[in-house]
């Protein structure tokens, strides 16, 4: 046993890697801000590689929406139909999950569209609104550009979708040419976002402060002054832009924090190249580093003998989940680690191994929610609001015991004096999301009407 304590610096020192220090944020924040306005640049737009797209959304809910509203939410091999019915004080929310079988996520657009209004129109028959007309919402978790509320083409698919005739076009117009093929039910489909905008709009209904909405990919509130990009005439302020941050760092830009382990991660994706913030800050992700760290350590004989195990040496099997049990551990108590060891058929390791496996994760989520940090600061300091609630939802942020804390710690030192902010797990973002979206988008409808 004497032996194995002996390791721990030679296992922090193979950690120092994660160890971001002050000037390397800093440079971080200054290279995501001048990408970001190279993303809003009229001129630099097409090659920024953070692309910010404008949503036109420009009201955010005010909790004064009222009635029923239907939202679609498609992120990938499924998709949600829901129903939300808006009152005084109540928010009753109801919702069908509906596969997509994968001969229609390959085969043609028209029947992709063709089946998703056929669920559509079983969902309101099920909650006897087939007679009504509805407004509808749509999250469309798929890289669109947006030149309205209602028009969103996509770019490219993603996710295992390769339907033909889509790509280019508008797909609130296959969605209502699918309704309207049908003939049997009355849906106005009111505006369309993705994933990240429908954050916000979850978390803005309950707080009005709320201006920026995260997933790994970001969304926030813009002064429309710094927008060259928009188009349409208009008396709002402010609007939604939604930053894809995740492709931040795809030209290089991070390469002098990006440690080997994170390259590796990189070359065995399917989108080699591409997202390289996103694969240093994602739940997909973080598992697979930890797993790479602590195959290193064990092939230098610092860890478990020397040994390891095959389960350990398999690509991707440390799930992120267990970076979340692991240090939800009280301190010298390693109940769950030892768990996740013996479902990977590591046992008996050492009171020293459990450690060092804490140790490894820990380093890899602080990384991880530091870098989260630089990404709102920068945000929150091109804002340059007094009060700002930052809406955030992902499976990290979610179920990390100590995510929420680390962030809110970090980007209080980054962010310029004077600006309060505060962080808030936005519940269902997407689906929620999308029928405020509805609602808010109606609502301007009406008034207009």
């Amino acid at each position: 046993m004497g032996m194995a304590i002996n390791n721990l610096p030679r296992i922090r020192e193979e950690c120092r890697v994660f160890h971001m220090s002050d000037t390397q944020i800093f440079e971080v924040m200054s290279k995501l801000n001048n990408d970001l306005v190279r993303g809003l640049g009229r001129n630099t737009h097409s090659t920024a590689s953070v692309k910010c797209w404008l949503t036109y959304i420009q009201d955010l809910p005010n909790g004064r929406e009222r009635g029923k509203f239907l939202a679609l939410d498609l992120g990938g091999t499924n998709f949600r139909v829901l129903i939300i019915n808006l009152g005084e004080n109540h928010f009753d929310m109801q919702s069908k999950i509906y596969a997509i079988p994968q001969h229609i996520m390959t085969g043609t657009g028209i029947a992709l569209f063709d089946h998703i209004a056929e669920c559509l129109a079983n969902f309101m028959k099920e909650h006897e609104v087939y007679e009504e007309r509805l407004a509808l919402g749509f999250t469309f978790s798929f890289p669109l550009k947006q030149t309205g509320l209602t028009k969103g083409v996509l770019q490219r698919w993603t996710k295992g979708f390769s339907c033909s005739g889509v790509v280019n076009e508008d797909v609130v117009q296959a969605l209502k040419d699918a309704i309207s093929r049908r003939g049997d039910v009355q849906i106005d489909v009111c505006g369309i976002l993705n994933d990240t905008t429908g954050t916000l709009m979850s978390c803005a209904w309950k707080n009005h402060n709320c201006k920026i909405g995260l997933i790994a990919g970001s969304c926030s509130v813009k002064r429309k002054s710094n927008c060259e990009l928009f188009e349409e005439k208009t008396d709002k302020p402010e609007m939604l832009i939604n930053t894809e941050w995740g492709a931040f760092g795809d030209d290089g830009s991070l390469d002098f924090i990006r440690t080997e382990f994170d390259r590796d991660v990189d070359t065995n994706s399917i989108n080699r190249g591409t997202q390289i913030f996103e694969k240093m800050i994602a739940g997909m992700y973080l598992g697979e580093i930890v797993r790479l760290v602590l195959e290193k350590l064990t092939k230098m004989g610092l860890l478990f003998n020397g040994v390891g195990s095959d389960l350990l040496f398999k690509r991707n099997n440390f799930h992120t989940k267990y970076v979340s049990e692991i240090e939800s551990d009280n301190p010298g108590d390693y109940t769950s680690c030892r768990d996740v060891l013996e479902e990977l058929g590591l046992t008996p390791a050492s009171e020293a191994d459990m450690a060092a496996v804490r140790y490894v994760c820990e380093c890899v989520s602080r990384r991880a929610a530091h870098l989260v940090s630089a990404g709102i600061a920068t945000l929150l300091n091109k804002m340059n609001n007094p009060v700002v609630t930052v809406g955030i939802d992902g499976s990290v942020y979610r179920f990390h015991p100590h995510f929420h804390n680390l962030m809110s710690e970090k980007i209080q030192q980054l962010v310029q004096p004077g600006i309060k902010f505060n962080l808030m797990l936005s519940e269902d973002g997407s689906g929620r999301g999308a029928a405020l979206v509805a609602a808010v988008a109606c609502h301007q409808s009406q008034q207009g009407a």
